[in-house]
């Protein structure tokens, strides 16, 4: 398992937090990208989660969202305590983050950002989020992820 770690799962082992990891091979270009991953890794896609840097006020602010919906970026101003929300630059994104698109954890950040997750992460036991490079996905109680995080439980997401 040595070559699956990456940041998150460095942190993750670190602070004992259970959980699991899932391989998979689609690709990020694909349409429906999350939906496939989901289905990949066989798991409920309103429980596979997608992380998205955003900018927020022009302050970096990663979201986390589930595959089967879109980012309410007026939601995520508000949740966050800003006016206005935009997608990040991909570029400043990944360097600021350490993760390539596709494969941005929400965890293990080389620059902690704020972060906003959709409450629904609450509605289940378990939740699904990149582990930190493509092709890999992990598994914990959202609890374990809101508290690593420090993040804000918000509605930020839209069917």
């Amino acid at each position: 398992m040595a070559s699956q770690g990456t940041p998150a799962t460095a942190l993750l082992t670190k602070q004992k937090v259970k959980h699991t990891l899932h391989s998979y091979e689609v690709s990020p270009d694909s349409p429906n990208y999350g939906a496939l991953v989901a289905d990949a890794i066989g798991a409920d896609p309103a429980r596979v989660f997608k992380t998205l840097v955003t900018e927020v006020d022009g302050a970096l602010t990663v979201a986390v969202v589930p595959v089967t919906g879109e980012i309410d970026l007026k939601a995520l101003a508000a949740a966050a305590g800003g006016k206005k929300a935009a997608m990040a630059d991909r570029d400043l994104a990944e360097k600021t983050t350490g993760y390539v698109r596709g494969g941005i954890s929400p965890l293990g950040q080389r620059k902690r950002l704020p972060t906003v997750i959709d409450q629904s992460a609450l509605d289940g036991d378990l939740i699904y989020v990149s582990a930190g490079k493509r092709g890999l996905q992990l598994r914990l109680a959202p609890a374990d992820l809101v508290r690593l995080t420090s993040a804000t439980l918000a509605p930020i997401a839209r069917p």
